[in-house]
């Protein structure tokens, strides 16, 4: 196996796990929240990956921008590989969104302005993976998808003012200062948990972006014009002749 198709572990990938086992076990002792119980622990998981999402969708919109300045197909990588973890992340955020509903409001799923909101988003950048599927040319899959990836960002302000903007079931932001009611050790795992998140997002987008490399390269090799092969200018033996017949 060559170096260039081998899956190296890295320190990022180690930090990661370690990230992921000590948030764990700081989700797992911090206090229980009276008023919902350990249903409220759903908390470490679903609000890390929600601004996960963010996160990733941000970079696919700066790379993005970055590719249509310079032409450089390494930010298309980047913003293709960071849009799919972005697609990941904001799935688990609704799966998890959705067990936690129905231990807080009795049901998995209410058609609530921030729920709804973020289901489009999810399907507007499954919609941007699917683009980079069905475009063969590198260069016009890369200029439509970072037109895409640019404009797909601005859904992020709807999602997240939705709580502000509507009456909702939702809660409030939970990062906005005076919304914070949390005690110090339930917010340092949440808070932990973001950070854990956040070094998985980055040994994910490593690996990402080099399968997105691969993917180009062997898409090239494959577009490329078959060269000449050792041995076409042998020609087969006449029988014929070989027998002494005219």
């Amino acid at each position: 196996m060559s170096d260039a198709t081998r899956s190296r572990l890295g320190p990022l990938d180690y930090a990661a796990v370690v990230a992921v086992l000590a948030a764990l076990g700081y989700a797992l002792a911090s206090p229980r929240i009276e008023s919902q119980g350990d249903a409220a622990r759903m908390l470490f998981v679903h609000v890390p990956t929600i601004w996960l999402a963010y996160l990733a969708f941000a970079v696919t919109f700066i790379a993005s921008i970055a590719y249509l300045v310079t032409n450089k197909l390494r930010w298309d990588h980047v913003a293709g590989a960071s849009a799919e973890i972005g697609v990941v992340f904001t799935t688990v955020a609704i799966i998890g969104g959705m067990v936690w509903g129905k231990a807080t409001w009795n049901v998995y799923w209410t058609w609530d302005a921030r729920l709804t909101l973020t289901a489009i988003m999810l399907f507007v950048y499954v919609g941007y993976l699917a683009l980079r599927r069905v475009i063969a040319d590198p260069e016009v899959r890369a200029r439509r998808s970072a037109v895409l990836g640019i404009i797909g960002l601005l859904q992020l302000i709807p999602v997240h003012f939705s709580v502000t903007w509507w009456r909702t079931l939702h809660q409030t932001n939970t990062f906005r200062p005076r919304d914070i009611q949390m005690d110090g050790p339930i917010l340092a795992a949440l808070l932990g948990s973001v950070a854990a998140f956040t070094v998985v997002y980055a040994a994910l987008l490593r690996h990402r972006i080099r399968l997105e490399k691969l993917e180009h390269a062997a898409r090239a090799a494959a577009a490329a014009p078959v060269g000449p092969v050792a041995g076409d200018a042998v020609t087969a033996p006449n029988v014929n002749r070989a027998g002494g017949q005219p």
